[in-house]
């Protein structure tokens, strides 16, 4: 990073807020003990599979009158897991600059490309040098980031052998649900093979699907949905400039649809699906588009023939029909694999699996029905693109592409309709997930790296760092450690029952959606539309440290 803009060069001068709790450094941080914490379902067998860690107590932070415990240098690794999110280099800073209070020979090794550093034994010391030159900025790139999923013996094996020879502390693992699930499990593996090291997960994900009661919120998420915001509010500005395109904008979010919740609440774009509405209402693909067409037909009729559409990613798997499709391609694809194989032609393809399908009676009639009305690129999309284990990639569909395309047709066969209908079509993703983070994931990353290295320091395994009161301003911050036992339950993956972290999907009675159901209808022919304008980072409070809407709403 020897070159920086002008703005980085000045935002690596901004001291991130931390809570009360810990401002006069973690050695002064007494940790009080709450009541045993348990999952809230699952319990038998999850604490059968966690007999070394589970039940452990809540915990909560207070500032100290002086500092408790032996200072002695910490040696601790860190892994940064799955997808980037805004705010993971200052989780690390946080962290160094912890432990280096407590003892200037604490180190902090950080492990290259994600759990297979671990695994692997590939790793580099975070100098002060190294940390000064990331901090507040975007990306993973100080280490590294990668998908590996530390599940066998073995690999736990070769982990230990890296945490004996480096004689660690403790990991800190920052990723998503299923990164600390995997968190959680070499946390009771170490405990159950008598090694003291502690590991230590934080929250991480931009989807915003890895929050509780005690997560308000994952880190990232605030940069990302204001940093998709704020392009799509330029697209409303561009479209209501333009007055001749429909935008059809599809955003990140496979399992849940929390970023087109908030985009759609800090744009108000004309049309906002939300997977889990769709699910609920058993909404039809044809449904669906019935209700865009609706839309643009009564701004055609007000004499505005453009708008936004918003899109989450992971749409098609909520749609209950759509639903039962993938699966039924994914058993025929199986089944009919080396047919398929030999077929050498597209259309042999799609014609193949229409037959297929019909051969499966009234049901597969009607499946094989669906699978004709849709667009050949999407045809091959479901055909051709499968995972490791033999489904399909839905995030790779382009349902933006299919619902332009399907709205297209809807509105040329409608005699009423007298607008024209253009579209253009988006997917706004990876743009967000590097972003420099604003004040609030520049803040909350740092205490949660503070957070971390006061369970370190107190002993504690198979926690993940917390921080509460989120919404209420940095001065009312609570943090402290939730045992991740306790979020657990047990789920089928590839055949067996595994605990694991539920995905928080968008609730439905709760008041971010109430909020946008409540508006949205006067959205849809109304020029309504908010820009909100790029991350600011300097100037009013309210401005530069304003939390999400979705936070406000639900924690507020």
């Amino acid at each position: 990073m020897s070159q920086v803009s002008i703005l980085e060069k000045h935002r690596k001068q901004y001291q991130p807020k931390v809570p009360p709790s810990l401002r006069q450094g973690i050695a002064k941080v007494k940790v009080v003990e709450g009541a045993a914490a348990e999952p809230a379902k699952d319990r038998d067998v999850i604490k059968k599979s966690f007999p070394n860690t589970y039940g452990t107590p809540l915990l909560s932070f207070q500032a100290a009158e002086a500092a408790g415990g032996e200072a002695k240098a910490l040696r601790i690794g860190v892994v940064l897991s799955g997808g980037q999110a805004p705010g993971g280099h200052n989780v690390i800073a946080g962290l160094f600059d912890s432990v280096k209070s407590i003892h200037p020979q604490s180190q902090i090794f950080g492990f290259l490309g994600g759990p297979s550093g671990l695994e692997k034994g590939k790793y580099e010391t975070i100098t002060a040098e190294k940390m000064d030159a990331y901090r507040n900025t975007g990306g993973f790139d100080i280490i590294g980031s990668g998908r590996t999923k530390l599940e066998t013996p073995e690999q736990f094996d070769r982990c230990i052998e890296v945490i004996k020879s480096l004689d660690l502390n403790a990991v800190v693992i920052i990723g998503g649900d299923d990164s600390n699930t995997n968190a959680a499990i070499l946390a009771e593996y170490l405990k159950a093979k008598g090694l003291s090291t502690s590991v230590i997960g934080v929250p991480k994900t931009i989807d915003g699907d890895l929050k509780n009661p005690h997560i308000p919120v994952s880190f990232g998420f605030d940069t990302a949905v204001k940093t998709y915001s704020e392009l799509i509010g330029n697209i409303a500005r561009d479209a209501g400039s333009a007055k001749k395109y429909w935008h059809f904008i599809k955003l990140m979010g496979r399992s849940a649809s929390h970023i087109a919740l908030e985009a759609g609440l800090q744009t108000r774009a004309n049309v906002i699906l939300i997977s889990e509405e769709v699910e609920k209402r058993n909404l039809s693909l044809e449904q669906i588009v019935d209700d865009i067409a609706r839309v643009i037909s009564a701004r055609a009729a007000a004499g505005k023939n453009y708008g936004v559409v918003l899109i989450p990613e992971g749409l098609i798997e909520f749609i209950p029909s759509f639903k039962t499709l993938i699966g039924r391609l994914n058993d025929l694809l199986a089944k009919n694999e080396e047919a398929f194989g030999k077929l050498d032609t597209t259309d042999a393809k799609i014609a193949a699996m229409s037959g297929w399908l019909e051969s499966d009676g009234p049901t597969g009639t009607g499946l094989a029905k669906t699978f004709k009305s849709l667009p050949k690129t999407i045809q091959l999309q479901l055909l051709l693109d499968r995972d490791p284990h033999g489904n399909v990639q839905v995030s790779l569909i382009d349902t933006d592409a299919l619902l332009a395309e399907l709205v297209g047709r809807k509105l040329k066969s409608d005699s009423a309709y007298k607008g024209k209908f253009s579209s253009q079509r988006h997917f706004f993703g990876y743009e967000g997930r590097a972003a420099a983070p604003s004040n609030f994931d520049a803040d909350y990353c740092y205490s949660l790296g503070c957070v971390a290295a006061v369970l370190v320091r107190s002993g504690r395994t198979g926690y993940m760092a917390s921080i509460r009161n989120v919404s209420k301003g940095v001065d009312q911050w609570a943090a402290g450690g939730i045992p991740i036992t306790m979020m657990f339950n047990m789920e089928q993956r590839h055949g067996h029952l595994k605990p694991v972290i539920q995905k928080a999907l968008v609730e439905l009675e709760g008041p971010a959606f109430k909020a946008l159901a409540k508006s949205r209808a006067d959205w849809e022919v109304q020029d309504a539309f908010i820009y909100p304008g790029p991350i600011q980072y300097f100037g009013p409070s309210e401005v530069c440290d304003a939390i999400t809407k979705t936070l406000e709403l639900e924690q507020g």
